[in-house]
C-alpha cells in the first residue's frame, strides 16, 4: 500500500484501533514518518533539564528509583 487517502473525523480512540490493525512492518513504518520530522527541543527545557541534572549530582538522595517513582505517581 503506497497511498492512502481520509477524510474522516476519528477519536484518538478509534485512530488507535486502526493503526493496531497495521502490521508490525507497517505500524514501524508509521513510527518513523511520525518522528521523522525534526523535533527540537526548546531552550527553556534544555535548560530545565540541566539544572535537574546538576541537582541530582548535588543531592543524589533526592533521586528516586522506577519502581519508586512509578508508585509516587499512582498515588
Amino acid at each position: 500500500m503506497d497511498s492512502l487517502q481520509l477524510n474522516i473525523n476519528l477519536s484518538f480512540q478509534q485512530l488507535l484501533e486502526v493503526v493496531k490493525q497495521l502490521s508490525p512492518a507497517e505500524k514501524l513504518q508509521l513510527n518513523d514518518a511520525i518522528w521523522d520530522e525534526a523535533s527540537e527541543i526548546p531552550v527553556e527545557h534544555q535548560k530545565i533539564v540541566l539544572e535537574r541534572k546538576q541537582k541530582s549530582k548535588v543531592d543524589p538522595s533526592r533521586m528516586l528509583d522506577w519502581e519508586a517513582a512509578l508508585k509516587k505517581l499512582k498515588s
